[in-house]
């Protein structure tokens, strides 16, 4: 399958490291302006030369904001008023259970990691409408399906995203603009291998292989026996984004190793 999608201007929120600079990555080498968004200036730099090492003549720029307020949602948009694709990737994670995670805690993580992508899809949505083509994606998490106790409040903004997209994707009903949701698992990511890094050090081990013991050890279900790959899961989000993507709509398309024990 070729996926061809030049003449596109896309927007990857949270790309300067991990899934997200894979996703932009992918898009970018299937011909789509890409637009790559994180907190700081090196960062999205730094992200830049790295899509364009690895693929030659890419067209790519960079905006730096937070997309976890208002103003620099604001902000963003004022750079990048129009996008025929948008994937919501901004997020973060880290462990708490109800006892141990106080109410600023549960504001950050409403406000990075839903009404980033609320306020982002409310900027890009009626433009994509108006042109009778768009592709807007959140990405979820297993997470959100399988609730973890001791990553409640991260669970819950998981379960929320795919509730949005589902009920965007029906406000776009008949439009030619696509909304799903894309759920990783444990992925082989930037941020996951940090968290593991302490741990993998003590033990004398590769983060990579701690995090593929984690998989082993906590998600009995896992079918594949390990953590996925940055580009696998970008795989997934880049079909989605692809023209040949356009009767799939209001899904959630799981990319976490058969980890969720169910057939729907």
């Amino acid at each position: 399958m070729n996926i061809e999608l030049s003449g596109k201007r896309a927007v990857v929120t949270g790309s300067s490291s991990g899934i997200g600079l894979a996703i932009a990555t992918g898009l970018a080498a299937s011909g789509a302006q890409t637009i790559v968004n994180g907190r700081k200036q090196d960062a999205v730099d730094n992200a830049i030369e790295r899509i364009k090492a690895g693929v030659p003549g890419a067209n790519v720029r960079g905006v730096a904001c937070d997309l976890g307020t208002l103003e620099g949602v604001t902000a963003f948009v004022e750079q990048v008023p129009e996008a025929d694709i948008l994937v919501n990737n901004l997020g973060f994670f880290g462990p708490g259970d109800i006892l141990s995670t106080a109410d600023a805690e549960w504001e950050r993580y409403f406000q990075v990691n839903v009404m980033s992508g609320v306020r982002m899809t409310r900027a890009y949505l009626d433009g994509m409408m108006r042109r009778h083509w768009g592709r807007i994606v959140f990405i979820s998490s297993e997470s959100g399906l399988a609730i973890p106790p001791d990553m409640l409040a991260y669970g819950f903004t998981k379960t929320a995203q795919l509730s949005i997209s589902r009920g965007v994707a029906k406000f776009a009903a008949n439009s030619g603009v696509t909304v799903n949701a894309v759920l990783p698992g444990p992925t082989l990511s930037e941020g996951a291998l940090d968290m593991v890094a302490e741990s993998a050090k003590a033990q004398g081990k590769t983060p990579d292989q701690v995090l593929n013991e984690f998989v082993t050890n906590t998600r009995g279900s896992s079918i594949i026996r390990r953590a996925a790959t940055t580009e696998e899961v970008a795989n997934m989000v880049i079909y989605v984004c692809s023209q040949q993507a356009s009767a799939t709509t209001g899904a959630a398309l799981k990319v976490e190793g058969g980890i969720v024990d169910t057939i729907a």
